[in-house]
């Protein structure tokens, strides 16, 4: 049986983490990869929900608009907005073959602090 306190605990941990993480990679100007691992915190902080609701880990997918649909949370329509246009970062990170999106320090951080605010409303509502 899935300790789910301990799971919840792990996912929060590691979104914290990976935030750390981007905040880094932006203050160094690894652009991509600073909205990789934002989106890898979005994503972790998702799976805390996702494992709250189903009692059970996780599935194993990136896309930030499923993991909330199966989170079961009532996101408003600029949130999902923004969470659907954020998986881009997660492709580039994995996937070079795809749409190269060109950014600024000035639109990384920007977006960063978007996918802050989200993290902290996700925060929130654990």
């Amino acid at each position: 049986m899935v300790d789910v306190q301990k799971q919840i605990d792990y996912w929060q941990t590691s979104s914290n983490e990976d935030f750390a993480a981007a905040e880094s990679l932006l203050e160094k100007g690894h652009l991509r990869h600073c909205l990789f691992f934002a989106h890898l915190a979005i994503e972790k902080i998702l799976k805390a929900h996702v494992t709250r609701q189903i009692n059970d880990i996780p599935p194993r997918i990136h896309n930030l608009v499923r993991l909330a649909e199966k989170a079961e949370l009532s996101l408003d329509a600029e949130q999902i907005t923004f969470l659907r246009s954020f998986d881009i970062f997660q492709l580039e990170g994995h996937y070079p073959d795809s749409t190269q999106i060109l950014l600024d320090s000035k639109d990384a951080q920007e977006k960063l602090s978007k996918a802050g605010d989200i993290i902290k409303w996700l925060k929130a509502q654990l």
